[in-house]
């Protein structure tokens, strides 16, 4: 009998798997934080003998290199992938024993990347699972256009034709269980669910319903924004990983704070939204750490800039810096627990900024000439509409284009409250008057606000 293990990272919207019998097993694209998958082995009782990466990762860090070199086990690599470090080359058709009647079976699917693999695990010679990574996902396929924009269209022809040869030389029972595809921006299109199969995919997911050419079209009008920090995280995994240290970082006082703030680095509040409009130390941002911790903040800060975390309690940095390493930012600066009073010296006062909701604004915009209205939405998230006379900045992008923002008080908005938190603590940082729509966009509209929408 085989078993496989999901390990979810939500924060990236990344599935990482272990798989193997009754005394060994294999690891396919595991997380940097490679402790969950050795607590994972130990629950099952099995020894790990092989990991393997499907391709070289744009979106996150490896834990693969390290998990390998710990645990003894063979380190699988695409043969096409350019690395820095010594592991085993995987071609097409090449297997991997397991455990006893259990192998895996590499098939080159390139598309994600050229040099894309996806694993077959196979149980006495019968495809039962396929571990296919940023290949074929869960109602689309990872994205083309992260390793060369050049390429895009190569690799999404090239991505059609890996997803057909997969489901053709598997049964429609065999289970789809990718890397990509749970809120990854690796993802191309709306991707996830819980599971899925060859047969379900057959049917619904547009790379295997439709011809080559309408998806190719389609995937390549649905592309998303790129986060900046991807371009860090694939020379990084070629390069080879360092050993991650998740000791609790130094403690600062109300002074270093204020020094590190002085001096231009970033200190990150990471309390809720709503605590932290009603009292910060001017000058933070905040992140939640409730939040996509680490997707927004690596894609906004400037790449190696110091971090001073800021937490209610030290169980929240703790949190914070797990999902920090996994992108790449590897250890805080300093650290501070406790609440704006410890954090701020002597007779400074917190900074504040009131928070409101659509309809909130709709009565300010009747009622005041200097309301400017700010959407940090991305593009694609616009399609649906905006809000007529507003200024359109995506979040990723605010910290750079803070200039344009037209003067008045800045009414920010997203589609649910939590980047409007963010960009709100951008925005007062820089000396803005700032009020946060927290609120879903839906009820821009219920508000009787004007709404543009496209054709």
């Amino acid at each position: 009998m085989f078993f496989v293990d999901i390990l979810d990272t939500e924060g990236l919207g990344n599935r990482s798997h272990l798989a193997g019998g009754a005394r060994t097993g294999v690891v396919v694209d595991p997380p940097r934080d490679i402790d969950r998958v050795i607590a994972a082995a130990a629950r099952r009782g099995v020894r790990i003998v092989a990991v393997a990466e499907t391709h070289v990762h744009n979106d996150y860090v490896t834990g693969g290199l390290e998990l390998a070199r710990l645990t003894g086990a063979r380190y699988l690599v695409p043969a096409g992938a350019e690395v820095a470090y010594a592991r085993v080359p995987v071609a097409d058709g090449d297997v991997e024993p397991v455990d006893e009647d259990l192998v895996l079976r590499a098939v080159a699917t390139p598309g994600h990347t050229p040099h894309h693999t996806a694993y077959v695990l196979e149980e006495s010679g019968r495809p039962v699972a396929a571990f296919t990574g940023g290949s074929l996902l869960i109602g689309g396929v990872g994205r083309p256009d992260l390793v060369e924009p050049r390429l895009t269209e190569r690799l999404a022809r090239a991505q059609h034709a890996s997803a057909h040869r997969l489901a053709a030389g598997l049964g429609d029972e065999v289970s789809v269980l990718p890397t990509h595809g749970f809120g990854s921006f690796c993802s191309a299109g709306r991707t996830g669910g819980a599971d899925s199969t060859i047969g379900a995919e057959k049917a619904s997911n547009p790379v295997l319903t439709q011809d080559v050419d309408t998806f190719v079209k389609e995937l390549s009008a649905g592309l998303d924004d790129v986060p900046a920090y991807y371009a860090h995280m694939g020379p990084a995994n070629a390069r080879g990983p360092a050993p991650v240290d998740l000791t609790p970082p130094r403690r600062a006082d109300a002074a270093e704070v204020a020094r590190r703030l002085a001096a231009g680095e970033w200190v990150v509040d990471l309390r809720g939204r709503v605590a932290f409009a009603a009292g910060h130390v001017a000058g933070a941002f905040n992140f939640e750490v409730d939040g996509q911790l680490a997707t927004h903040l690596a894609w906004l800060i400037p790449w190696g800039r110091p971090v001073t975390l800021l937490a209610a309690s030290a169980e929240d940095v703790a949190r914070a810096q797990r999902e920090l390493i996994r992108v790449g930012i590897d250890r805080p600066a300093a650290a501070a627990v406790g609440s704006p009073a410890d954090w701020l010296q002597d007779g400074t006062a917190p900074a504040v900024f009131p928070r409101s909701t659509f309809a909130g604004l709709a009565a300010a915009r009747e009622s005041r000439e200097d309301v400017v209205v700010l959407d940090v939405r991305r593009d694609r998230e616009r399609a649906g509409g905006w809000v007529e006379g507003g200024v359109h900045i995506p979040l990723h992008q605010l910290h750079r284009r803070l200039g344009e923002v037209p003067p008045g008080t800045v009414w920010v908005h997203c589609a649910g409250g939590m980047r409007a938190a963010i960009a709100a603590s951008l925005l007062d940082a820089a000396g803005r008057r700032v009020v946060a729509v927290d609120d879903g966009f839906a009820a821009a509209a219920e508000a009787g606000l004007s709404l543009v929408t496209r054709d």
